[in-house]
């Protein structure tokens, strides 16, 4: 008889194309998969996988088995979800999210998932990289920032501020902006190839920062504008802590910036979400629903700039 576990292994191998990948991903010693994949061919009598100088490739066999095999663990999920009790909740959750926000919010939220669902397995990927739900076979992932068309289904759970910021040394150093249009004489911390929004409709204004510090790290940005690198636009789930330290300065806020999102989003069909993703984004909406905690520093610097302007 077919072990799942067997086939999840072998689809993984096929999938990333090597055996260090695949254990990578599944958390596993390489001598473990070689054990599951030799046990999945011994059990079909059949040879799936040939290696090659790049890693393995399919055989034709193993090309069959794949097309199948996908189909054999959706409907082993789905029948274990049918048959599980009340709302217990059970199988693996494979989910990614951004390093700066995972490491710093969405641990505690996922450690308290698997509390509440002793038997559900999470696996979390925190990369600032976009991931393919789909090719990579992620359940869900989360998403800041404005969505862009696509067939993924997506749930808000927040929105996200984001704040211009710089340090106070900074700004001694260099003078405050006043305008976004200032922004074009003062050194800038950014993503690369990152672009500066304010206002809406017709009248928004579009800067092209030129960026002294670049890193596709929202906790590298956050350290290199503390240290007094430059003006930076950063999310306050990231800043609101310094802001509330005093050590970085809320810059233009009388300027909005367009507001962004905190999303989950998971492959298709609309309208039959796994329990699994079901419970977390439930959870995500009981911790971040309404208005974000990480946004009262923010808040209160804001009451207090307009207070005294």
């Amino acid at each position: 008889m077919l072990d799942l576990e067997d086939v999840r292994t072998f689809v993984e191998v096929a999938d990333s194309g090597g055996l260090t990948q695949a254990a990578r991903r599944l958390n596993l010693s390489k001598s473990m998969i070689s054990r599951r994949l030799s046990r999945l061919e011994d059990e079909l009598g059949a040879q799936l996988l040939a290696r090659t100088t790049r890693g393995v490739a399919l055989t034709e066999a193993g090309a069959t088995f794949r097309r199948h095999a996908e189909t054999l663990l959706a409907d082993a999920e789905a029948a274990r979800a049918a048959v599980a009790q009340g709302e217990e909740v059970t199988g693996r959750l494979r989910i990614a999210a951004p390093l700066s926000f995972g490491a710093t919010h969405l641990s505690p939220v996922l450690a308290e998932l698997a509390q509440r669902h002793p038997r559900l397995e999470i696996q979390a990927s925190f990369s600032d990289r976009f991931v393919d739900l789909v090719g990579e076979r992620f359940d869900a992932a989360i998403r800041i920032g404005r969505l862009a068309d696509s067939s993924l289904v997506a749930r808000k759970i927040a929105p996200i501020t984001a704040a211009v910021v710089a340090s106070p040394g900074y700004l001694a150093a260099h003078g405050t902006p006043q305008r976004p249009e200032d922004l074009a004489g003062h050194q800038a911390v950014s993503q690369p190839d990152e672009v500066w929004r304010f206002g809406t409709g017709p009248r928004a204004l579009t800067i092209r920062p030129k960026a002294r510090f670049q890193a596709d790290s929202g906790q590298a940005l956050l350290t290199a504008v503390t240290a007094g690198l430059g003006v930076a636009i950063l999310p306050t789930f990231l800043c609101g802590p310094a802001i509330g330290a005093g050590e970085l300065s809320l810059l233009l806020q009388d300027h909005p910036i367009p507001e962004a999102g905190l999303y989950v989003v998971r492959p298709p069909p609309a309208d039959h979400a796994p329990r699994k993703v079901q419970a977390l984004t439930q959870l995500m909406l009981e911790r971040f629903g309404g208005e974000p905690s990480w946004d009262a520093c923010y808040m209160a610097q804001k009451a207090a700039g307009a207070q005294t302007a």
